[in-house]
């Protein structure tokens, strides 16, 4: 609520200042009323979307396959990703060569980080006219999704955006609320003289999610029986736990060129100012689950017989300074210092028979570094070195080079070696659950990433391959299968990873043919990488312009398939995914039927989420107790508004 009186604030403060008028103002009006003069139309390269990396693209209002893959919660593509059965909950990964690396140590929590919005996840913007987006989509049960943002430039040098998506959904089963909220606010500003730029963001987040452990009979899901198609009947583990992550972000990005003219010569200095803080907890009232007449508990001996209520805080302060020099013949040459601080506690020390678990973790990490960025005619190279000077032994090399051949094929290349921190779940852990407490000393993850993309005329393709070694995961400790004890291990041998992917549409008359195909393989001497070997995504589908071109419409069939391997589970009281090698998932088509129009600026979705469900049987999981979403159907709209 706080957040929505905040955006209203804002609004209110931008329409009065749009309203502020001089004498000189209402003279000018009266004239422009004796005299109408026709405003030319501004051109779609005015409404510019800029990312962090100071990549730019347009505000873009058409209607294509790729508007429809991304039109859900997270507002991206999401191949290679298989969500749970209600909206706004966790994902399970299929295509590992989706994670980032990243060197410096963050939370962890992972479950709960696919709809929290980093960093390099927002943009900035510049508009010609004001510019307003909402983004509607029905979901299970009893609730809504909605995502309203609006932008403007109040002078052609500074741009504020405010953008609020909530979501409520009560879900199919027991216990599987999600009740989520992401604000975000951000101004960009460049003096007139473009010698000072600036961005700024802050993000206010908050996601709450009832945790029902999963079913606790399989054979109830999949016997088919008419009883169980009210999956409110279904028995669940647990009954009222749920699983809570707020959080706030200051971000700044600003530079300032020292030379007062641009030239073949130039000089910057830079700052990156980043803090956050970040609250988990998990409170789960009743402790003891039933399963017919056995009385269990899911996570093992408690010390509290009811009423768990576990929290864990997190704040961290990230500042990079830098200089710059530029040469329009030999690029970008940056050198930067890093400084990096962290707390991560809780609000007691446990003395346990296995040793002392303290009540928190906090370092300081600086490091040197440099880059260089070279882009020159089809060339764009950016070559990125870090190093820590302080402590810890840590490390970063990306390397990144760009291609363009022409307008329709290029190619990218990229290597990374990363020596990676552990993320603070791994190390610390405190809980009401006698076997969740860990106090570890983990070594670093060391990475080493290659990776090659070709976007031509004829098709996409990627091939990446990864070398990891002392790789960080969990596991199940416990011997009664009704049972997760999961505690962090990490694999001392090397983990080697295989992709390739491949895209291609084929087009005939008002006929398109939409292909994704990943191709996934492990070399490793345990099953601790486990991933799905074939990911495909095919969409059969028409277009074409009806009612006398008012209306464009987009209509037909997305078949998504994995195959069986042994899926990751999923664990509530710390929201991370975990291995195991007891049953093995996949092997079930997933079809969605779909129609989609486009009428000036909105974007009208209409779909029949997996209507096969009920023809191919009860046989499909996103974890060994989840099933996946049975059929539905859902419909919604995005809306564009030039003011």
């Amino acid at each position: 609520m706080k957040y929505l009186v905040t955006v209203l604030f804002l609004l209110i403060f931008t329409i009065g200042f749009s309203q502020v008028k001089n004498e000189d103002n209402e003279l000018d009006n009266q004239k422009s009323k004796e005299n109408p003069v026709k405003q030319p139309k501004a051109a779609y390269n005015q409404y510019r979307i800029i990312s962090l990396q100071k990549d730019t693209t347009y505000v873009d209002t058409s209607l294509t396959i790729q508007k429809e893959y991304e039109y859900n919660y997270l507002r991206k593509d999401i191949f290679g990703l298989l969500p749970f059965a209600n909206e706004g909950q966790t994902y399970t990964v299929l295509d590992f060569g989706t994670k980032k690396f990243k060197s410096l140590p963050e939370i962890g929590f992972s479950g709960k980080h696919f709809n929290f919005l980093g960093v390099d996840d927002i943009n900035y913007y510049s508009v010609a006219t004001p510019v307003t987006e909402l983004y509607f989509k029905t979901v299970m049960e009893q609730g809504q999704s909605l995502d309203a943002f609006i932008t403007v430039n109040t002078s052609e040098r500074f741009n504020m955006s405010v953008a609020f998506k909530g979501l409520r959904s009560l879900g199919k089963y027991i216990n599987q609320l999600s009740s989520n909220g992401n604000f975000r606010f951000t101004s960009s500003y460049n003096t007139i003289n473009k010698r000072y730029y600036l961005n700024f963001h802050f993000t206010g987040q908050d996601l709450l999610n009832g945790e029902n452990g999963g079913i606790t009979t399989i054979e109830d899901f999949e016997s088919g029986d008419g009883a169980f198609a009210n999956r409110a009947r279904l028995v669940v583990f647990l009954k009222d736990a749920q699983s809570f992550m707020k959080g706030k972000r200051y971000f700044f990005d600003h530079n300032f060129r020292i030379n007062s003219k641009n030239n073949n010569n130039n000089l910057y200095l830079t700052h990156q100012f980043d803090y956050e803080n970040k609250f988990f907890e998990y409170n789960q009232k009743t402790v003891s689950s039933t399963i017919g007449n056995v009385s269990i508990n899911r996570f093992g001996d408690s010390y509290a017989s009811s009423n768990i209520n576990d929290q864990t805080r997190y704040n961290r302060m990230y500042n990079k300074v830098g200089a710059i020099y530029e040469n329009s013949l030999l690029g970008r040459f940056q050198f930067f210092a890093e400084d990096f601080r962290y707390n991560y506690y809780y609000d007691r020390i446990l003395i346990l028979a296995s040793g002392v678990v303290p009540s928190s973790l906090n370092d300081e990490i600086n490091t040197l570094g440099g880059q260089y960025e070279y882009r020159k005619n089809k060339w764009n190279g950016v070559f990125t070195y870090s190093n820590s000077i302080s402590n810890q032994p840590m490390s970063n090399f990306d390397a990144k080079l760009h291609y363009q051949l022409n307008d329709k094929n290029e190619f990218v290349f990229q290597y990374q070696m990363i020596n990676k921190i552990p993320d603070q779940i791994y190390n610390l852990y405190q809980s009401s659950y006698v076997d969740y407490n860990w106090f570890n000393d983990f070594k670093n993850e060391k990475i080493n990433n290659l990776e090659a993309i070709a976007k031509t005329q004829w098709f996409d393709a990627s091939l990446q391959l990864s070398s990891i070694r002392d790789h960080l995961y969990f596991s199940n400790d416990a011997t009664n299968p009704l049972q997760q004890i999961i505690s962090p291990k990490q694999y001392d041998k090397t983990i080697n990873y295989l992709s390739v992917k491949v895209s291609r549409e084929f087009k005939w008359w008002k006929l398109s043919l939409d292909n994704t195909l990943l191709y996934q393989q492990v070399d490793q001497e345990e099953d601790i990488l486990n991933v799905p070997q074939i990911v495909t995504r095919n969409s059969l589908y028409f277009t074409d312009y009806v009612f006398k071109k008012a209306m464009y419409l987009q209509t037909g069939f997305i078949f998504n398939y994995f195959t069986k391997y042994y899926i990751n589970d999923y664990n509530p009281v710390t929201v991370e995914a975990f291995v195991q090698n007891d049953r093995k998932v996949g092997d079930f088509p997933m079809i969605d039927f779909f129609v989609n129009a486009r009428i000036r600026q909105t974007r009208i979705f209409f779909k029949l989420e997996h209507f096969n469900s009920r023809i191919t049987g009860n046989n499909f999981y996103t974890a060994p107790n989840y099933p996946y979403r049975d059929f539905m159907i859902r419909f919604g709209l995005v809306w564009n508004f030039f003011q």
